[in-house]
């Protein structure tokens, strides 16, 4: 009966269905492991700042505790002197904000340390707790993020996405594009041509991919499109699986023309014809340059109707001081940041 079973077809689909259960089942249970772990860090920090509050305790209270913990549970981290500041810390950063308070049980401990140390305000911290939640980011990967101001960088970006694509998706499309993507990890010189750049980017195509922002795959470089008998060729082609569309990115090496805009148009209007299928929504362009003119860019794109986003791309990380003042308004900010789900 054994044997038989081993050798029926079916028997593979069988193992296959409890594997999955299996690691759907310990995949829920580290959830609800991080879920109680963080709410015992956030009722140890609510209790020191209350007790100190009331009783008028300094910091020797902390390194008292800190002291009697590891005594009473040996070999148990977590209640180092340092991790009980970052649970007060912890709760008196989140105490305030309704909304963020629930959302911080979605993301391990230690990328809560991250986020609290590296972010300046709610809106900000909301940003990277739900990005890292949508995209599995691992504790590396959200400091690569930080460290190059993805925050800044997504809500600056210049895209004709609000009036190109349907309601359903245009805010998730605005947040797959960033204003400025850095790639430190191509190794390029000042001087470099497209060429040279693209091969950089097949070589580093994971770190490349990384650096979009998560939830696109590579379907292939040069790709071939035929119109009419003539073939053209799309420096990059990616997909965007929760906005479900091919994303077609050109790379340039100098200034962004306006010219540059036409030319992805027709690329977008020969994939929706003949690449993209039915069920998925419209094409994608990404022009990346190294250098632009935000009000040149806002002139190209106006009458485009084809969707459209123009980034520049550096091989250092830096956001110049002067875009700083073009952040939207903090109400914009917070309706865009709550469409990352």
């Amino acid at each position: 009966m054994k044997n038989r079973a081993v050798k029926d077809p079916n028997y593979s689909g069988l193992l296959n269905d409890i594997k999955q259960r299996i690691r759907s089942a310990q995949y829920d249970a580290l959830k609800k492991v991080n879920k109680e772990l963080i709410a015992l860090y956030w009722d140890i920090g609510k209790m020191i700042v209350l007790r100190q509050e009331k009783e008028g305790w300094g910091k020797t209270v902390v390194e008292t505790l800190a002291k009697d913990l590891q005594a009473e549970f040996p070999g148990v981290s977590g209640y180092s002197r340092d991790n009980l500041w970052r649970m007060r810390k912890f709760y008196l950063t989140f105490k305030e904000n309704a909304k963020l308070a629930p959302l911080v049980q979605e993301i391990s401990w230690t990328k809560l340390i991250v986020v609290m140390e590296s972010c300046h305000d709610d809106l900000e911290r909301e940003f990277y707790i739900r990005m890292t939640r949508k995209f599995g980011w691992t504790k590396n990967v959200l400091i690569h993020h930080i460290d190059n101001r993805t925050y800044k960088r997504t809500l600056l970006n210049q895209t004709n996405f609000n009036k190109s694509l349907p309601e359903k998706i245009k805010e998730q499309a605005n947040l797959a594009v960033k204003d400025e993507y850095t790639f430190d990890f191509l190794e390029l010189g000042d001087e470099h041509s497209e060429i040279e750049l693209e091969r950089a980017i097949m070589n580093n195509v994971n770190r490349f991919l990384i650096e979009m922002g998560g939830m696109f795959t590579f379907v292939g470089n040069q790709f071939r499109l035929e119109v009419d008998g003539s073939e053209f060729f799309i420096d990059i082609l990616l997909y965007h699986r929760r906005l479900k569309c091919l994303v077609a990115i050109e790379l340039k090496t100098g200034v962004f023309k306006p010219e540059f805009a036409g030319k992805m148009q027709f690329y977008l209007a020969a994939l929706d014809a003949t690449i993209k299928e039915e069920n998925e929504n419209p094409s994608i362009g990404i022009i990346l340059c190294r250098d632009k003119s935000r009000t040149i860019v806002e002139y190209a794109l106006r009458e485009s109707k084809k969707p459209i986003g123009v980034a520049k791309y550096e091989l250092v990380s830096k956001l110049p001081r002067d875009l700083q003042k073009e952040l939207p308004a903090p109400e914009q900010i917070a309706r865009l940041v709550d469409n990352i789900k």
